[in-house]
């Protein structure tokens, strides 16, 4: 029952007052079954009811990939607690439903999630200066106690991971906090590119209003080409080779603690480059730049 969300919303103390007929727009709700649900007084158990469709709601609007076990994690963090089969029960009948949930098709013939930019790299993985272009990507790997995921952001120009998040979940928010991570080393990045693939993470609401926010500019490669972010994933095989496959991880902390050793200390400012005339990224950037232009 959404009828409480649309009075809530329409109140005049409302915060931010929305008009009935647009609430009910929105939420695909007929008006005239609002107002005679009006005209009678709401049960404890439907402001209970709408209190957590409008949890689900908000958690399905910011991430519409996610499926109703997911939809209920993040209800449960906005405080609205509930059974599985109740948020099952609810998203059903509203109709949010996972975005990969309606598949028709598989392999080469399925259908990838649209492109938010246009492709501004075309393979072309070179840059003449710092927080020209940047690629983003994420990867996984399993411990003892689960999945463990990064998402890394690689400054084309020196080959240095100027950003990265690490999380137990792959959600929009991993890849938000790498880009945010990214902005808060490098300083001033107006009008650097950010090539990424189609992942939803980075199709999200979330990805593209951080990008607008630092005035980055967002550029996706093509459905299924791999070599659309090449370099990008160079990245990932060194780390795959040096790190994750090195041994089995029992905890989560363990292996992050390794990438974030390895990234900082041994790729840095060890591992010299060819392509850098044999230097490291930390090295190249320091000689290349000027010291005005570079941030920590």
């Amino acid at each position: 029952m959404m009828y409480p969300l649309v009075r809530e919303l329409a109140a005049s103390d409302a915060p931010v007052r929305v008009p009935v007929a647009v609430t009910c727009r929105v939420l695909g709700l007929a008006r005239q079954p609002y107002y005679r649900w009006l005209n009678r007084p709401a049960t404890d158990a439907e402001l209970a009811e709408a209190y957590r469709a409008n949890a689900l709601f908000d958690a399905h609007r910011d991430d519409p990939e996610f499926g109703h076990r997911f939809l209920l994690d993040e209800a449960r963090a906005a405080g609205e607690a509930m059974a599985e089969r109740t948020a099952w029960r609810i998203c059903r009948d509203n109709g949010w439903l996972s975005v990969f949930g309606k598949r028709t098709g598989r392999g080469k013939n399925a259908k990838a999630g649209p492109p938010v930019h246009d492709d501004r790299v075309r393979r072309n993985f070179t840059a003449d200066a710092p927080n020209r272009l940047w690629l983003t990507d994420i990867t996984e790997h399993s411990t003892g106690e689960g999945k463990l995921y990064l998402c890394a952001v690689k400054d084309v120009f020196s080959g240095r991971i100027v950003g990265y998040s690490i999380d137990a979940r792959m959600k929009s928010h991993l890849a938000v906090a790498a880009l945010q991570s990214a902005v808060a080393r490098r300083g001033q990045v107006a009008g650097c590119i950010v090539h990424s693939d189609r992942g939803s993470q980075f199709r999200s609401r979330k990805f593209v209003s951080a990008l607008t926010r630092n005035g980055l500019v967002g550029s996706m490669g093509r459905v299924g080409a791999a070599g659309d972010n090449a370099a990008m994933e160079s990245f990932f095989a060194l780390l795959q080779k040096n790190v994750l496959d090195r041994q089995a991880w029992a905890t989560r902390e363990e292996l992050r603690i390794a990438i974030v050793t390895w990234i900082e200390r041994t790729y840095h400012r060890r591992r010299r480059q060819r392509r850098l005339a044999r230097l490291t990224p930390v090295e190249y950037e320091t000689i290349m730049t000027p010291p005005a232009a570079l941030a920590a």
